[in-house]
């Protein structure tokens, strides 16, 4: 508790304020976003939603990954998702260098050895979104008819720049 007292207070202060819209765990906006972990990024006010509109998946560089994947075939299948935007960011520290690069960085930073695992460092951002995208609309156990779009968001900004 001594380091999570600052949330448990704030949810407190949530609770007490809290009034139940009698959401489902369908997405009203039929929408999933696949975005990075990046606390820049609010994904649901980026494109105009508020809670219990869209699904949102999340993980270092916005990557499609089988998790990503197993994530959107239940979305798709149970949860009234028809539409999906991958959404990756400039900025991005998973695009800034090179998997070896991370891996001595983080050895560095911790003495942890972590090249057994694959960081998915992003050379080329618009070829690894487009990749991603073709990745989903390929996917074969995916719902039928799921429309998707690649866009990178602008931390700079707030604009969405559409790829496909």
């Amino acid at each position: 508790m001594e380091f999570f007292g600052d949330l448990i207070s704030a949810n407190h202060e949530f609770a007490n304020r809290f009034k139940s819209e009698g959401l489902t765990g369908e997405a009203r906006q039929g929408l999933a976003i696949v975005t990075c972990m990046d606390s820049r990024i609010d994904p649901l006010r980026i494109v105009g939603m508020r809670a219990g509109d869209a699904k949102i998946l999340r993980n270092a560089g916005a990557r499609v990954t089988e998790d990503v994947l197993r994530t959107l075939v239940l979305a798709t299948h149970l949860l009234g998702v028809t539409r999906i935007l991958v959404m990756p960011h400039t900025d991005c520290r998973m695009a800034s260098g090179e998997e070896r690069e991370i891996h001595a960085l983080i050895k560095e930073k911790s003495g942890m050895d972590t090249r057994s695992i694959e960081i998915r460092t992003v050379k080329d951002p618009i070829a690894a979104l487009k990749m991603d995208v073709v990745r989903i609309e390929t996917y074969p156990l995916l719902a039928p008819g799921i429309r998707v779009m690649g866009a990178i968001y602008d931390v700079s900004n707030g604009l969405l720049e559409p790829i496909n």
